[in-house]
């Protein structure tokens, strides 16, 4: 059950959940805020406009040591960190739209958080090509080999991965057409013999369950593969062989399956590969240049080049 906060409170945020989506922010995310808001109003009992910095250190304080977490009182970094993008996405909208005059967000944040929210200086982990293929070839489990292989040879985020269906794998061309997000403008990725032939073993033993969902990869209740299913099967497999540390607060210490993206822009930069082809193959917006509409990437160009330029595991 949802926790239940003054109706004032929840009108506005359902009010800012449905200028959000008209923005294009992932239903996902909102679901994670609107949970965290509600909690937070919930917790300290006040309304919109008496949220003061008094109240913004009890929160902190609050999660940083009382709240229950993964690993006993207090939450992670990360987890505060999200707290308060929500808070601050309330605020700003409430902002624009002239409901509160003040948005009280920026400033706890610049003076108490800034240290633990950004990532100035501090760069994700980045393995080399004989690491990804260990951690690869150190992975028994097919499915679990599938995820992490489709992540590192075509760099797709993870809710990309999550939503990737059977149908939308293109085995003559070897590539898979994403399903539309706001973050994303290219919606075709390439993968090569070698990730086929692991995504191929697991269709066949996905199959064997015969589940309902179209998904491409499921849970063992035969249902689509979620968001911390997939962070797991990569975190899991990475701990093993000493890539990432769950306890650690350093991005250069964790191996997350954001990192597999880092991974692939990475190395396919480093190969040689044109800037204007990785950004294509990445989904970044073509939006830097006006004259860059002009410019269309043949499709069996952006093909061969990924084929040349993506890093080969000899697995």
């Amino acid at each position: 059950m949802p926790i239940e906060v003054p109706q004032d409170i929840e009108d506005a945020i359902q009010r800012y959940k449905k200028d959000e989506l008209l923005r294009g922010t992932a239903e996902r995310t909102l679901e994670t805020y609107e949970s965290d808001l509600r909690y937070t109003f919930n917790y300290l009992g006040c309304s919109l406009e008496e949220l003061d910095k008094s109240g913004l250190k009890e929160l902190l304080y609050h999660l940083q040591n009382e709240k229950k977490g993964r690993r006993g009182d207090g939450v992670s970094d990360q987890t505060i960190n999200v707290y308060f993008s929500a808070l601050n996405s309330l605020y700003e909208f409430l902002s624009y739209e002239e409901d509160l005059e003040h948005n009280p967000i920026p400033a706890f944040r610049k003076r108490y958080l800034q240290d633990k929210t950004s990532s100035d200086g501090e760069e994700r982990q980045l393995i080399s090509v004989s690491e990804m293929a260990g951690l690869v070839l150190s992975v028994m489990k097919t499915r679990d080999k599938a995820v992490i292989l489709l992540f590192a040879k075509t760099g797709v985020r993870r809710n990309e991965l999550i939503r990737i269906d059977l149908q939308d794998i293109d085995w003559e061309e070897q590539s898979i057409k994403l399903k539309p997000t706001a973050k994303r403008t290219n919606q075709i990725v390439f993968f090569d013999d070698e990730c086929a032939r692991v995504l191929k073993k697991w269709i066949n033993i996905r199959n064997e369950a015969d589940p309902e969902t179209d998904a491409l990869f499921i849970n063992q209740e035969n249902d689509r593969l979620q968001r911390h299913g997939i962070y797991s099967v990569v975190t899991k497999h990475a701990e093993k062989i000493g890539l990432h540390n769950p306890d650690a607060d350093r991005l250069d210490e964790k191996f997350t399956p954001h990192c597999c993206r880092h991974w692939f822009t990475t190395h396919l930069r480093r190969s040689g590969m044109k800037r204007e082809y990785l950004k294509e193959l990445r989904g970044d917006s073509r939006e830097v240049d006006p004259m860059e509409s002009y410019n269309h990437i043949d499709r069996e160009e952006l093909r061969e080049a990924y084929l040349t330029h993506i890093p080969q595991l000899n697995l």
